[in-house]
């Protein structure tokens, strides 16, 4: 067997990425544009495009044939198949311009009418708290109360809609962890490697489809982490990461879909549940300390922090808070 050098794999990754570039044709510049989010194709066969800051647009059409094409190529790259058996793909587009390892999700029929994919685009940059505030994204107070928090070693919850920039907003604050407390050892969680860290000592782990974020976070108490970061908590795994950050790893990070803070409480409540009938109210209000919730908006910059929570305990069975925004 041919042995695969490092040169070897770049070059086979470069001809799949020419591969998919010939397959998407014409939307490929808009992959290349900073403020695209995400390109959508729908049944019908129009595809539709997410900029930052603006409303969805359509850009143009794909055939369907065209469509499974692309694909199945993609498909390829994970030296598997989807079919009418197994008619959902998710994964990475290859680490090259202008895929740039985009998240891909891919459906089949009979899951859909016609072909259907979305691929989101990765951060172009990692942008700081500072340059939120000079954005107009967060203000002044809202800063403060995040720097404070990750000095104080407080855990944050960032929630959000989908496409509201959990993500990016997670980047920045990994970005302020790093700045404060470049000692400290990070292990970051994810199913899809979205998170970006510039530490010295972090180590990344990503979920599959055998190996579940709850037997990671098991895994992460043996790798000696200074501070725990979850990507999305999507499940029972939400009750193995306040755990541990209640018992020796506090100042860590993670998100979850939610539309407002006060709702990111209940939606721990609601994942924790999938593992256990028993109350947690305590257990939450004692592990997430600050949470932040950002929304969408229809001007730029795109992106609003619209609310800054400090959790103060649970009394008389409802969560206490301050808000943060004049403290």
């Amino acid at each position: 067997m041919a042995q695969i050098t490092p040169s070897t794999r770049e070059e086979q990754t470069r001809r799949l990425a020419e591969s998919l570039k010939r397959q998407l044709g014409p939307f490929c510049p808009l992959l290349a544009a900073s403020d695209l989010v995400e390109l959508m194709l729908n049944a019908d066969g129009t595809v539709w495009a997410d900029h930052l800051g603006q409303e969805m647009q359509p850009v143009g059409t794909m055939p369907a044939a065209s469509a499974e094409s692309f694909i199945s190529t993609v498909a390829s790259t994970l030296r598997g198949t989807i079919t009418r058996e197994k008619p959902v793909l998710e994964c990475e587009l290859p680490v090259y311009p202008p895929f740039e390892g985009a998240r891909f999700e891919a459906l089949l029929p009979p899951v859909v009418s016609a072909p259907v994919f979305t691929i989101r685009r990765k951060a172009s940059a990692v942008f700081t708290l500072a340059e939120y505030e000079q954005q107009g994204i967060m203000s002044a107070h809202q800063r403060r109360a995040i720097e404070t928090a990750v000095t104080q070693r407080q855990n944050i919850l960032i929630v959000g809609g989908t496409s509201s920039g959990k993500t990016t907003l997670t980047n920045a604050v990994i970005a302020e962890i790093v700045r404060a407390t470049p000692q400290h050892r990070l292990v970051i969680i994810e199913d899809t490697s979205e998170l970006q860290c510039a530490a010295d000592n972090a180590v990344a782990l990503r979920a599959t489809d055998t190996v579940d974020m709850q037997r990671l976070l098991r895994a992460t108490m043996r790798l000696r982490p200074d501070r725990i970061i979850v990507g999305e908590v999507r499940g029972g795994e939400a009750l193995s990461l306040l755990k541990a950050w209640n018992t020796g790893h506090p100042g860590g990070a993670c998100t979850v879909h939610a539309n407002h803070a006060r709702a990111g409480l209940r939606r721990l409540e609601q994942l924790i549940a999938e593992v256990s009938r028993a109350p947690m109210r305590t257990l939450i209000a004692d592990a997430v300390n600050l949470i932040v919730s950002i929304v969408r908006t229809d001007e730029a910059p795109g992106r609003r922090v619209d609310e800054v929570v400090a959790v103060r305990g649970v009394a008389n069975g409802d969560y206490q808070f301050i808000n943060m925004e004049n403290s």
